[in-house]
């Protein structure tokens, strides 16, 4: 699990695919101290397992061919700009929300731009989607925690400050760029046994009020 909240920027040095799987290597802006063989990192929001360090401090990650045809991975250049974050541990804070590194699917970027002191971000809305979004929810943006503004029939947008800008790959990204897109987890789970609820023989104590009242 992850939180969303990006620790170092990197670049993809290297993508190779063999028998249906790759390899693709990154070379991380800051140092990510005490790596360890196995572990998992998110790359752009997909949890990828390293495999070494190599000599130059670059991270080399084994991925699915799934992996590279279903998220940017495989189609962002080499020498693009990724975002990174170690897996979350117990005890730390979370500060972003619960992401899974599991992503949904990749849609295409509408506008960057400033409005005010901050930078609103458009993306076309994938009809799959449209079920797990509410304004004010959550959705991670090439891994990184955000809070939705905006959300319409084909279309929603984040707003970034400065500083998420900056510290991110979104400063990159441009009209037409694919970002990975992963729904709120929680989100995907209410919304599934809302579902069965309204198919189930019998109906169920729990109401869309009863879960309002609780929070949801």
């Amino acid at each position: 699990m992850f939180t969303g909240l990006i620790e170092s920027t990197g670049k993809i040095k290297s993508r190779t695919v063999s028998g249906g799987a790759g390899k693709l290597v990154v070379k991380a802006k800051k140092t990510l101290p005490e790596l360890k063989f196995g572990e998992s990192i998110a790359v752009n929001g997909v949890c990828l397992t390293l495999e070494q360090e190599l000599a130059d401090g670059s991270l080399e990650f084994h991925t699915l061919e799934e992996t590279l045809n279903r998220t940017n991975l495989g189609k962002t250049a080499i020498g693009g700009i990724v975002n990174l974050e170690r897996a979350l541990r117990l005890g730390d804070r979370l500060g972003g929300h619960m992401v899974s590194g599991h992503v949904d699917t990749v849609s295409p970027v509408i506008s960057l731009k400033r409005t005010g002191s901050d930078y609103e971000l458009r993306v076309s809305l994938p009809e799959q989607l449209r079920p797990f979004l509410v304004e004010k929810g959550s959705i991670a943006v090439d891994g990184i925690s955000l809070t939705l503004v905006d959300v319409t029939e084909d279309a929603f947008s984040v707003h970034l400050i400065p500083v998420t800008l900056e510290e991110t790959a979104l400063k990159f990204r441009k009209k037409g760029d694919l970002v990975n897109l992963e729904a709120d987890v929680i989100g995907r789970y209410v919304q599934k046994q809302l579902s069965i609820m309204k198919t189930a023989d019998k109906p169920s104590k729990v109401t869309l009020k009863m879960l309002k009242d609780s929070g949801w």
